[in-house]
């Protein structure tokens, strides 16, 4: 159970599917620190970048897809609404909850989400920010900062994410999967239903790499970053994946030497497509591994 990690911003559910895991007590000096630095190499990483569509965006969805903005959840008096897209003539073959980068829920990221819809999946894309969106890193560090002060409305937001998903019909199996900011999120979520959530990829983004919190995982990482990114730079993704490796963790790593921070966002000028296309067809065979193998 997450409660017995006590460092870990975990996220969770209390669906049919997964018992109800909840957060460790936030605002510990050393765990402030960390995601405070994190947060502020994250915003050094995007300066001078703006949040248009990249060329991650130009394929089109593999299959016809159909996809509408859905209320997922309700945080206080609040509905939460996502971007919920699917196969238009065929049925699912598992389910995912996509996290979006720092910029928010735009239309970039619906346009990705319609890209992996187009794959099979039931696609849900998440709202950590309640409806806002940045457009310039200014916006999009206050809104990341806001989310670091209250986790545990994110972790109720993504339970809701994740119960919305599993009451799809063909989500059997559902995984994460979450870019720069959504990244670290995408591995928080493998971290919490270490028994449930049957696979998570992250694209850069906040890493763990004590051993005591990584101990728990079960859940297969795809893990895809730049060697010429600081958040997280490559010592720090090294640390990771040695870590799991040690643990006996079920864990693929790759980075991309020439790729900076957000090489592969749905958002943004710093796409790398050499890195973005290798990434994208790794990530295709990871979720077709993970999720349809049941199917």
């Amino acid at each position: 159970m997450l409660a017995t990690i006590p460092v870990i911003l975990a996220i969770l559910l209390g669906s049919c599917r997964a018992d109800s895991l909840g957060g460790s007590p936030d605002g510990s000096p050393d765990q402030t620190q960390t995601q405070a630095q994190t947060d502020a190499a994250m915003a050094s990483q995007h300066q001078g970048d703006q949040p248009q569509g990249s060329p991650a965006l130009d394929p089109a969805p593999r299959l016809p897809v159909t996809g509408q903005m859905v209320t997922y959840t309700r945080l206080g008096d609040q509905d939460i609404q996502g971007y919920f897209a699917q196969p238009q003539d065929q049925d699912i073959v598992g389910g995912l909850v996509v996290i979006h980068e720092w910029w928010g829920l735009n239309d970039n990221i619906k346009r990705m989400t319609d890209r992996l819809a187009g794959e099979g999946y039931g696609v849900l894309a998440v709202d950590l920010y309640g409806g806002q969106q940045a457009d310039t890193p200014e916006v999009a560090k206050t809104l990341v900062a806001a989310v670091t002060a209250d986790p545990d409305r994110a972790r109720q937001n993504l339970q809701g994410a994740y119960d919305y998903v599993a009451q799809q019909p063909g989500t059997d199996r559902i995984g994460s999967l979450g870019w720069c900011f959504g990244g670290g999120w995408s591995l928080q979520m493998a971290l919490g239903l270490p028994q449930d959530l049957d696979g998570a990829v992250i694209y850069y983004g906040r890493l763990e790499t004590d051993k005591a919190i990584l101990e728990s995982l079960q859940v297969p990482i795809l893990g895809l970053f730049g060697g010429l990114d600081g958040s997280p730079d490559p010592d720090t993704v090294r640390r990771f994946e040695q870590t799991l490796q040690e643990l006996d963790k079920p864990v693929e790593v790759h980075v991309y030497a020439d790729a900076d921070h957000a090489f592969a966002n749905p958002s943004g000028t710093r796409y790398n497509a050499e890195a973005a296309e290798d990434a994208w067809q790794k990530t295709l065979v990871f979720l077709q591994q993970t999720l349809q193998s049941a199917n």
